[in-house]
């Protein structure tokens, strides 16, 4: 197919698309001729790592989808799981790491905007969102910059559109100097007759436009954040989209009306690679053809090509299948919220995609073969070497434990982020019954008082250190942080952060940590629904550290009867319920404290985790603790003092474990651990009970006063502890602003 003024398609052409060469020769057998500049872009989008999964494929197949709860898993916009009362709830998470990196406030925007559009998509109002970044060492000189561009652009859009900001994490490494991470998630209420998906269905059925006018922002955005940085980063700039959450908002309203109102067969959001992706899914999986006329796309820039406008990655955008008898209704409503609203196209019973333009065919592509036929690596790997456990004699104390939790306390990981999410809008719509700063946040999702828990974890030295172990972590970590607040976990989403797959020890890293994922999901009954894989999170070479996010969903019976960390009343038993060994291996004592990034990180037992999680939720149930936090980075010293402070009381520390050297008990990072608070008089029972058990329950302490003593050091005063917490992010990104 020769068309007039095309660029003649050159091995150099194909580079800059993306494509290597055997690819683009797998592409030309397929349709049997030399393919147009449209159908070079086409294809560049729709084979890019990004869309096709083309790397990971073979190993996200391994992962549990299903449950009894599990009503849509991963292939949707979002997963969708039934929490009773005829309620389902949508949910995924996604990255925009590299259009982050680039341009952080509209990057950081726009990845908002993405995941909320993929879960009112699917019919559902969304109700929370949560966030996962990392940025790389603080003394770097673009990590200032990139903090304040992506907090200011996630609060700018959340804030606008009117969704609360509830949940996240903030850490920095040096190894995501080149490339920050910002991880997305989305929450979303529906009726469960009411959820929709993209399966287009009858022929001739029209093919309609909705939302915001098309430009030329975006272009390649799906195949930039397929490849790595190098120094001419910066000239991407232009691939980086805009978002504009106001006619997001008018979008939401108007999808969730004509939905309402019967008017949608299929919808899909117009995310990555735009028109393209969005018709061949719609099309592809329905088994239907997909034609249209790109002459009745709204734009907003004059004289765009068929090529721009199939690749434009312009934001709100939608495409709806619609049915016929219902296209005057739906316009009506699309005109009322004063967002465009064109029909482009029809379905058609040929299998092909065929794209035309002032009065040309630009493309005619087997629609199927789009995506069946897309590359599929099975990519070789090596295992990660295996790290040696450190012997508690190989890490002596270099500070005192007083000084070590009041470095760590002020660390830029674990110091408070506060100065993060006060700028997020945590509490519009009313719903939000705990806010950022818990072991998980929690929503209310109707009158009757049920509700959801959500949060996002992952350690990533811990993955580095051990992908498989660290996989298996990250799992159960957002296990027991959901079940700390009294939630029953019942799927999970994940965003898949590494570095070149075309690096066998960074394929590896991938492999393992899938398995670890999938392991631990399977034990604890935890299925993953949706997610999303960002590779080539690399600049130079140098990769990021592995870092496979895990959103976590929680059911909360009754929102009255979560729990809280915060210590509440003086005379309160301090309980650890777990064994402590005082694991010290890829902690953050280790890297912090001791500056060494060694040893095995903490083994993770999965039936341990289930039977922990499933005794500290029946204890909440029955009122019987008065506090509980889940014990992570920093151990038990850390858990301790984020109780104090979000108490405003302190406590004594009496006892610990003799056997255990003092600092190893405190900072140690031993799995499937938590703190619990009860009344003096109900200590001994509970304990006793946990013990018959054979969960390793240990009192060490009482909950009273104005200081947090630690055993043999001089007692810290909260307003120390606070300082230590609360100042080092405010003053890093104020020296920023005074810059």
């Amino acid at each position: 197919m020769h068309l007039k003024n095309e660029p003649e398609i050159t091995p150099e052409l194909v580079k800059a698309h993306g494509l290597k060469p055997d690819e683009y020769d797998r592409f030309v057998a397929l349709i049997g001729r030399v393919p147009t500049i449209t159908e070079l872009g086409i294809v560049s989008a729709m084979w890019n790592e990004h869309c096709s999964y083309k790397s990971s494929k073979v190993h996200l197949k391994t992962l549990p989808t299903k449950g009894p709860r599990v009503v849509y898993g991963p292939g949707e916009n979002a997963g969708v799981v039934d929490i009773g009362d005829g309620d389902v709830v949508a949910f995924k998470m996604e990255s925009h790491n590299h259009p982050s990196y680039i341009e952080p406030y509209q990057g950081a925007t726009t990845g908002v905007g993405g995941i909320l559009r993929d879960v009112f998509t699917m019919g559902a109002r969304p109700v929370a969102c949560l966030n996962f970044l990392r940025f790389g060492a603080p003394d770097h000189p673009k990590t200032k910059h990139l903090v304040a561009g992506v907090v200011a652009g996630i609060g700018g859009y959340g804030n606008s559109f009117g969704v609360p900001t509830v949940a996240g994490s903030v850490g920095f490494h040096p190894r995501y100097n080149g490339n920050c991470l910002v991880n997305a998630m989305a929450v979303g209420i529906a009726k469960r007759e009411m959820i929709f998906t993209s399966e287009a269905s009858g022929v001739g059925m029209p093919i309609v436009y909705l939302g915001s006018k098309t430009g030329r922002d975006g272009i390649h955005g799906a195949t930039m954040a397929s490849a790595e940085f190098d120094d001419a980063s910066e000239e991407k700039r232009p691939t980086v989209q805009v978002g504009d959450p106001f006619a997001e908002k008018l979008l939401l309203e108007a999808c969730l009306e004509i939905m309402e109102k019967g008017c949608v067969i299929a919808i899909q959001d117009m995310g990555a690679a735009g028109l393209t992706c969005s018709a061949v899914e719609m099309g592809a999986k329905g088994d239907l053809g997909i034609e249209l006329n790109l002459d009745s796309v709204p734009c907003r820039e004059p004289g765009m090509t068929a090529y721009e406008m199939m690749l434009s990655e312009s934001q709100e955008r939608m495409l709806m299948v619609l049915h016929p008898h219902k296209e005057a209704e739906a316009r009506a409503i699309f005109t009322k919220w004063g967002l465009d609203f064109a029909v482009i196209g029809k379905t058609t019973d040929t299998l092909r995609f065929v794209i035309k333009h002032r009065g040309e065919v630009m493309a005619d592509l087997p629609i199927k073969e789009l995506g069946d036929k897309a590359p599929e690596y099975n990519r070789p790997w090596v295992e990660t070497p295996k790290r040696l456990a450190l012997r508690r004699s190989e890490v002596e104390p270099p500070v005192s434990n007083r000084e070590a939790l009041l470095t760590l306390l002020g660390s830029p990981d674990l110091c408070s982020k506060r100065w993060v999410w006060e700028q997020y809008d945590h509490i519009i719509q009313g719903n939000t019954v705990q806010r950022p700063g818990g072991d998980a946040a929690v929503i209310r999702v109707n009158e009757a008082g049920k509700g959801l828990a959500v949060t996002c974890d992952v350690t990533p030295r811990y993955v580095e250190a051990d992908p498989f172990e660290g996989g298996k972590q990250a799992v159960a970590e957002c296990y027991r942080n959901l079940s700390a607040v009294g939630s029953l976990p019942i799927a999970l989403t994940d965003n898949l952060n590494f570095g070149n797959p075309e690096r066998p020890e960074i394929m590896g890293q991938f492999a393992l940590a899938v398995r670890g994922i999938g392991e631990a999901a399977r034990v604890l009954e935890f299925p993953v629904v949706s997610g999303n894989v960002s590779l080539y999170n690399e600049t130079n070479g140098q990769g990021i550290l592995p870092t496979p996010t895990i959103g976590g969903v929680g059911l909360v019976a009754d929102v009255t009867k979560t729990a809280t960390l915060a210590f509440k009343n003086a005379g309160d038993a301090i309980i650890v319920v777990g064994e402590t060994k005082g694991w010290l291996g890829a902690s953050a004592y280790l890297a912090t404290i001791c500056n060494r990034e060694d040893g095995a990180p903490p083994p993770v037992d999965l039936d341990v985790e289930k039977q922990r999680g499933g005794l500290i939720r029946a204890m909440i149930e029955a009122g019987t603790v008065t506090a509980v936090h889940d014990i992570s980075d920093g151990g038990i010293a850390i858990a301790l003092a984020e109780m104090a402070l979000a108490g405003g009381q302190g406590a004594m520390i009496a006892s610990h474990d003799a056997e255990v050297p003092l600092h190893a008990w405190l900072f140690g990072e031993d799995q499937g651990r938590y703190i619990i608070t009860c009344g003096a008089q109900q200590a001994a029972s509970l304990e006793f009970q946990l013990n018959s058990l054979n969960v390793p329950t240990t009192f060490i302490g009482v909950v009273g006063g104005g200081t947090l003593t630690l055993p043999g050091e001089t007692p810290i005063s909260l307003s120390e502890l606070r300082e230590a917490h609360e100042g080092w992010l405010p003053a890093y990104m104020g020296a920023e602003a005074a810059e």
